[in-house]
């Protein structure tokens, strides 16, 4: 099974590009999705985020804006975030994994956000990055709902910069241009890498990495 990981900064096309990768019939673990499932009503995160951070829950529930303004805010508090989030992360990524294998698929995708800023690539056979103007990037961003420059400015500030990315890359898939030019990128990727040689990934391989979100 050749692991592949997806990444790019805030507003790159991330999420267009996995939803590529499913189209060609890739399966992608989503780790944003997983965070959120995690600290939803019933999350098996909810209620030790809201013990910690009691000013992030509103009407019964984790406000996501409200917990993103304190962790950015303050390094400690998100490390102490990140120690609550990443072990449940790892479980299920591995679980993911453990699936994919047994299903025999010859391809995976791991779609993490700060991949490439947690070391992860180091558990990958090959890592994918959008990429985009600064222009479209900052356009995409502050249409966003409740986003602001300060916010932005601050997530950037916590990611590698997208030349450094790039160069870390096995693959670039622009996204500034026509959505078929992506699709068409992507499309080449997917066929190269499933011509690779599978990596000797395992469960008790796997679980002895740090993986992050």
């Amino acid at each position: 099974m050749v692991i592949l990981g997806l990444t790019g900064s805030i507003g790159m096309g991330k999420t267009v590009a996995a939803m590529a990768f499913r189209r060609f019939g890739v399966a992608v673990y989503d780790a944003d999705k997983v965070v959120h499932t995690l600290m939803a009503q019933g999350g098996a995160a909810e209620a030790a985020v809201m013990d910690a951070f009691p000013d992030a829950a509103k009407d019964g529930a984790i406000d996501r804006q409200a917990l993103g303004a304190i962790v950015f805010a303050d390094d400690w508090r998100l490390q102490q975030l990140e120690n609550i989030l990443h072990p449940l992360v790892r479980q299920k990524q591995i679980a993911f994994l453990a699936a994919v294998a047994r299903r025999r698929e010859r391809l995976v995708v791991l779609d993490i956000p700060l991949l490439l800023e947690t070391g992860g690539e180091a558990r990958c056979d090959g890592v994918v990055v959008v990429s985009a103007p600064a222009t479209v990037q900052k356009q995409r961003v502050l249409s966003r709902p409740g986003m602001t420059p300060r916010r932005l400015n601050a997530i950037l500030d916590r990611q590698l910069v997208d030349q450094d990315k790039r160069w870390m890359a096995d693959f670039v898939v622009e996204t500034g241009l026509s959505r078929r030019h992506s699709l068409c990128q992507i499309a080449n990727i997917v066929r190269i890498t499933k011509s690779w040689g599978a990596c000797a990934w395992s469960p008790a391989n796997n679980s002895k990495r740090d993986i992050r979100f």
